[in-house]
């Protein structure tokens, strides 16, 4: 359980570093952070706060979508990853600013933001611990209506980052390569990563074909 549980907090922390790189890029967060972002800065709240409020919403939503009752063990993830975002936006990168920087430099950061970001989650989910809802968002709707894991992301996400342009969400090339990208490094890093986890699993070695 403890390889398991670092393996999982390990995915978070990736995850939400790449997510603040994207932030601080300044060419526009991911599809789910421009979201948050835009509502902070229209209404209140910080990111994570509001990254919070979707991620309880999603517990229903998903819990309808596979026909059963809402997981109450997504209540795990959602305080955890509310707190590494804030952790890595409101302190570790709060005065961080590239605003200025030649675009080249913003570039880079936006595209290691982007791998980080994917990696992270296909960290994460390897464990098979309660996944954040929004992050489990896109699994569930992948085995609802039997499409790929890039196909279900990139829907969502082009569905995410359209409701974040209208909030006034910082929708830009960031953004775009989340739709673009994102998905398929997800499913890329977890084809490829399965296979490693389990070579290191103290129970389940044998264990080598990923299974959702």
């Amino acid at each position: 359980m403890l390889y398991r549980m670092s393996i999982y907090i390990l995915g978070m922390f990736v995850n939400f570093f790449g997510v603040a790189l994207l932030i601080k890029a300044t060419l526009g967060a991911g599809f789910w952070t421009a979201l948050f972002v835009g509502l902070s800065d229209r209404l209140g709240f910080t990111v994570g706060i509001w990254y919070a409020i979707f991620q309880l919403i999603f517990i229903f939503v998903n819990g309808w979508l596979m026909k059963q009752k809402p997981e109450v063990r997504a209540l795990l993830p959602l305080v955890l990853e509310s707190l590494i975002l804030d952790f890595w936006v409101e302190i570790v990168f709060k005065n961080m600013t590239m605003a200025s920087a030649p675009f080249l430099v913003q570039l880079a950061l936006l595209l290691i933001g982007v791998t980080f970001s994917a990696l992270g989650v296909s960290i994460y989910i390897l464990p098979q611990l309660p996944r954040a809802p929004v992050d489990q968002l896109f699994l569930v709707v992948a085995k609802r209506f039997n499409l790929s894991l890039r196909v279900s992301q990139t829907a969502i996400a082009l569905t995410t980052s359209t409701a974040a342009f209208f909030v006034g969400g910082p929708v830009g090339l960031g953004t775009a390569a989340g739709v673009a990208f994102a998905g398929i490094m997800i499913q890329y890093f977890y084809t490829y990563g399965y296979p490693l986890y389990y070579l290191y699993h103290p129970n389940y070695r044998e264990r080598l074909t990923p299974v959702l």
